[in-house]
């Protein structure tokens, strides 16, 4: 069968699509691209359910696509919480579960039998299991062939007023250290040359078992091999109990500097509608001993902007602390409501508050990233080589994962190599390879 596999979300839910990817080839079908979807006989829909406008679009696509006389399959997280409204939109979708990924080969083979033997469609199949989701050491199809995405657990312990994912995902449940380590062995020998290391929250991994985050990237950065490790988003809350361990194991070569601490907002208020559980005080100390230990690192954060009863004030001081901090990456979201959570039931904002708090905010990050960029024009030092870029330049990353790219060189992924940065591009920089 022709398939077409499109994926939501966040980098859990890409390595989740790799796996499928892999399982939809193994089987023999065709995976189609985007060019050629409308010839598709089965689209399989990961879905994420984080934002309104996100869930929105998949409702659309799984309606258009069965209106299309196209077998329908979703995946991902909106099936563990919104399957009244997917069944709404398309009430023959097959539905599999978050955690059930290992089975999409039943429901590939179930359909493909029914088309064979010219049967009606009949009832919709749906495949859910508590078991583990099965991401670890299982064959893939990578986006890029030098990154491996690992997700090192699944689920959350704490409970953010707006956040629906928990709701999704469940409690936290970390993977066996040993399989993950074996998991990165595996890509590396494979050819992957960068690891991202993803999950809700990769600083709760290991409060389930005792075995912490620290101990397992010391683990992951004894394995042999030339390959650097990104670790993906931590929350203040579950950093702040390993943190002199957690800056210990990012001394490690093998580790970017690179720290995605998301703040949603600087206001106290606003964080304990969000039931976020830090002050900004521990940020500070937080972001202080990174950059004391690691001066170049680079700091990445995620604000809602708009959340419920933010004020002006409130506002005023998320920005006042991204003036002062000055993050090179900032993922700003306009608050929307999420069924199933505790803030679905606040007053919102008027949407043309939060739009306009939304367009200042972008402002005052791009002009800070701007400013911040051409600081960095003429910095010469050490680079490690990513990937090919698609026009057959080599894309490098400083230690502190700040993207090069160099035209015309023999590099290959893996390598460290000098470089001055020359050119500040929006997205990344151009340098030239030095002695």
């Amino acid at each position: 069968m022709k398939v077409y596999l499109e994926s939501f979300g966040c980098s859990a839910s890409q390595a989740s699509a790799e796996v499928m990817k892999a399982s939809v080839k193994k089987l023999g079908h065709e995976l189609l691209d985007p060019d050629t979807a409308d010839q598709a006989e089965v689209y399989i829909c990961n879905s994420c359910t984080v934002k309104y406008t996100t869930e929105q679009k998949i409702l659309y696509k799984i309606r258009s696509m069965g209106e299309k006389n196209i077998g329908v399959i979703v995946s991902g997280c909106m099936p563990e919480v919104q399957l009244e409204d997917i069944l709404h939109a398309n009430p023959e979708a097959h539905i599999l579960g978050v955690n059930a990924i290992s089975c999409l080969g039943e429901l590939l083979t179930s359909i493909e039998q029914r088309k064979t033997q010219g049967l009606p469609g009949g009832e919709r199949l749906e495949i859910r299991t508590s078991e583990s989701p099965g991401v670890l050491n299982v064959p893939r199809e990578r986006s890029n062939p030098n990154i491996h995405i690992c997700q090192i657990s699944q689920g959350c312990n704490f409970a953010c007023s707006y956040c629906i994912v928990k709701h999704a995902r469940g409690k936290l449940r970390s993977f066996p250290p040993d399989e993950i380590v074996e998991d990165i062995r595996t890509a590396v020998a494979e050819g992957c040359r960068e690891i991202w290391l993803t999950s809700q929250d990769d600083s709760q991994y290991g409060m389930d078992t005792g075995f912490k985050l620290p101990e397992l990237l010391r683990l992951i950065s004894e394995i042999p091999g030339d390959f650097k490790v990104r670790v993906g988003m931590m929350n203040p809350f579950s950093v702040l109990p390993i943190l002199d361990d957690l800056v210990e194991a990012f001394d490690s070569d093998k580790i970017f500097k690179l720290l995605h601490l998301p703040i949603q907002s600087a206001s106290y208020p606003v964080l304990k509608k969000m039931n976020r559980l830090h002050k900004m005080d521990s940020l500070d100390s937080i972001i202080t001993k990174f950059r004391s230990r690691f001066e170049d690192l680079s700091l990445f954060t995620d604000i809602i902007v708009g959340f419920c009863d933010e004020t002006e004030d409130d506002f005023r001081e998320t920005v006042e602390w991204v003036e002062k901090y000055r993050p090179e990456k900032v993922n700003i979201s306009r608050y929307s409501p999420r069924p199933q959570t505790k803030a679905f039931s606040f007053r919102n904002l008027d949407s043309r508050i939060s739009v306009q708090r939304s367009h200042e905010l972008h402002k005052v990050c791009e002009r800070i990233k701007l400013e911040s960029k051409q600081e960095m024009t003429g910095w010469k030092g050490r680079a490690f080589v990513s990937k090919y870029t698609e026009m057959g330049d080599v894309l490098t990353r400083t230690d502190s994962y700040r993207p090069v790219v160099i035209s015309g060189s023999n590099l290959k992924p893996g390598q460290y190599t000098n470089v001055e940065i020359v050119v500040a591009k929006p997205g990344y920089f151009l340098g030239k390879l030095i002695s």
